[in-house]
């Protein structure tokens, strides 16, 4: 594995523990609307992605980005990876800031966007060469937003992780990829459109539907 990457899964799973075991620290690093609005807290746009809502939460995201991270880390080296990963977790909580804007309450947590715009990236260089339990990678993909998409539109009472996040995230990710291999981008053009099926209702349910917000 990667050094960069087991270090990202170590802290990021270091941060949550924490998280887990105290509800203060939880608390103030979590993403919050009213406290990035009104006391600036800037922080939190990127703090939240390594907090995690339970464990198995936890894993879903660290398995994912095992899985996506080394396509990435080999086309966009170390540099271009970390620019997708925390370029991804603070535009994904930048969209929640605006889309949430009038829900000073609204709060977020998880590594969501980070590990949606690796994905993305990821499938945008290599969509079939990646599986994950003999799924095609750009399928799983479908199903991994597919899945956030519904949790988005379906709110869970108490529930925190980062939904809105995820479209933010795949959003930069999927711009960056283009942005340093077009050719790639234009190559695999079916395979991102498949795979961000449920991406574009999700656009279609807020912008023309107006249901989330």
């Amino acid at each position: 594995m990667n050094i960069v990457l087991l270090i990202i899964i170590i802290i990021t799973c270091v941060i949550s523990y924490i998280g887990f075991q105290q509800p203060e620290f939880f608390q103030k690093y979590k993403f919050e609307v009213g406290s990035v609005q009104r006391r600036k807290e800037y922080l939190r746009l990127l703090s939240a992605g390594f907090l995690h809502g339970d464990w198995m939460h936890l894993f879903f995201n660290m398995y994912t980005l095992y899985i996506f991270a080394p396509i990435a880390l080999i086309g966009f080296k170390v540099y271009g990876f970390l620019i997708i990963y925390i370029g991804s977790i603070i535009l994904g909580n930048l969209f929640c800031l605006y889309h949430y804007r009038k829900v000073p309450f609204y709060s977020a947590i998880g590594a969501s966007g980070g590990v949606s715009g690796v994905l993305f990236a990821a499938v945008a260089l290599a969509p079939r060469e990646i599986e994950i339990w003999f799924i095609p990678g750009f399928l799983f993909g479908a199903l991994y937003f597919g899945y956030s998409v519904y949790m988005m539109l379906n709110p869970r009472m108490n529930d925190n992780i980062g939904h809105a996040a995820h479209l933010g995230g795949a959003f930069f990710g999927l711009v960056y990829a283009v942005a340093v291999y077009p050719e790639f981008a234009l190559q695999n053009a079916i395979y991102i459109g498949i795979m961000a099926l449920p991406l574009i209702y999700l656009a279609y349910e807020i912008i023309v539907k107006k249901r989330i917000g």
